[in-house]
């Protein structure tokens, strides 16, 4: 046994050797390029602290940034047949959802949930773009009428964000079958008299922007999300024509009407709650709430209930002892 190769080196080491750092503690700004320490990056909404990049965030992350106190809760989804076409490009359908369901940790590529945004009560859908490119299937078809449903209900306003890929290939026509479904829903909330406020994020793309996504009382974007139907390559290989800087970005897309607002995500909250308020003309809402005004104490009663001072007034002055 040598002892020195077997018991010193190994110490020493162990000793001088540098310790493992987690790889998810910094984050590259895929903009810029700048290292983001992640909690400093969650506390800002996922959004990079150098170049003001929006990056991608969860519906669970964006619903506990949106509703008071960060409470919500769920609202239930029918589930649809799984796999109704038996489809299998490299790996089967089946595989690629259980797949994107550990990855996520989600059911589904929506999210549907109710609570108060300001004290104002609202149901709000979100999809996930990290589940399969937020693809539009059936799943994601029965969550908006769910929402639509719910909101009817409630007799609240329906706040949807949208970020997607567009339909989901895998279902094929059933997936194609969601934009008129979806608009019937919107219908319904809209012959309700209800607001439907659409937050569009980066990307939304395809039949999503086709149907649901652009149908809202007030069309709202996040800074430089792409919008659109079909992609600047594809259109560029159309046309074969260069387009203009910019094009199907959100601000692109305000200058020529296609948009009411352009929202900072970390304004987008107290920008919504201003909208539905007025929307379901409610008065301005409370921006914080003030501690109650302390009772005013009595001081105490002499002489059948006067006051000190009066009391002392009253009575007579007693004479200095005679020496």
């Amino acid at each position: 046994m040598n002892w020195i190769s077997n018991y010193v080196r190994p110490r020493i080491n162990s000793l001088f050797s540098r310790r493992e750092v987690p790889e998810n503690l910094w984050i590259k700004c895929p903009e810029c390029g700048t290292m983001l320490f992640h909690r400093e990056l969650s506390d800002n909404l996922n959004v990079c602290t150098s170049c003001d990049h929006h990056m991608q965030i969860t519906p669970r992350e964006r619903f506990s940034a949106l509703f008071d106190g960060g409470v919500f809760a769920e609202v239930s989804v029918p589930d649809p047949v799984e796999d109704p076409l038996k489809f299998k490009d490299q790996k089967r359908y089946p595989e690629r959802m259980k797949d994107a369901k550990k990855k996520t940790g989600e059911k589904e590529a929506m999210l549907v949930a109710e609570g108060e945004i300001g004290r104002t009560p609202i149901v709000a859908a979100c999809q996930d773009f990290s589940f399969m490119g937020g693809s539009m299937g059936m799943y994601v078809g029965n969550a908006i009428i769910a929402a639509a449903e719910r909101a009817v209900k409630l007799k609240r306003p329906l706040i949807l964000f949208s970020a997607a890929g567009g339909a989901r290939m895998q279902e094929g026509i059933l997936s194609l079958m969601q934009m008129p479904r979806t608009t019937v829903a919107v219908d319904m909330v809209r012959e309700a008299g209800l607001p439907y406020i659409v937050v569009i994020t980066h990307p939304t793309t395809g039949g999503v922007t086709a149907s649901y996504a652009m149908l809202g009382d007030v069309q709202i974007a996040e800074p430089n999300a792409l919008i659109c139907f079909a992609g600047p390559r594809v259109i560029e290989q159309t046309i074969r024509e260069s387009l203009p800087e910019g094009f199907q970005r959100a601000e692109y897309l305000l200058d020529h009407g296609m948009l009411d607002r352009v929202t900072h995500r970390t304004k987008m909250r107290d920008e919504l709650i201003t909208i539905t308020r007025m929307l379901m003309k409610h008065p301005p809402a409370v921006m914080g709430d003030l501690p109650a005004p302390e009772p005013d104490v009595a001081p105490p009663a002499d002489d059948a209930g006067k006051p000190p001072e009066v009391a002392a007034e009253a009575k007579p002055e007693t004479e200095a002892p005679k020496e």
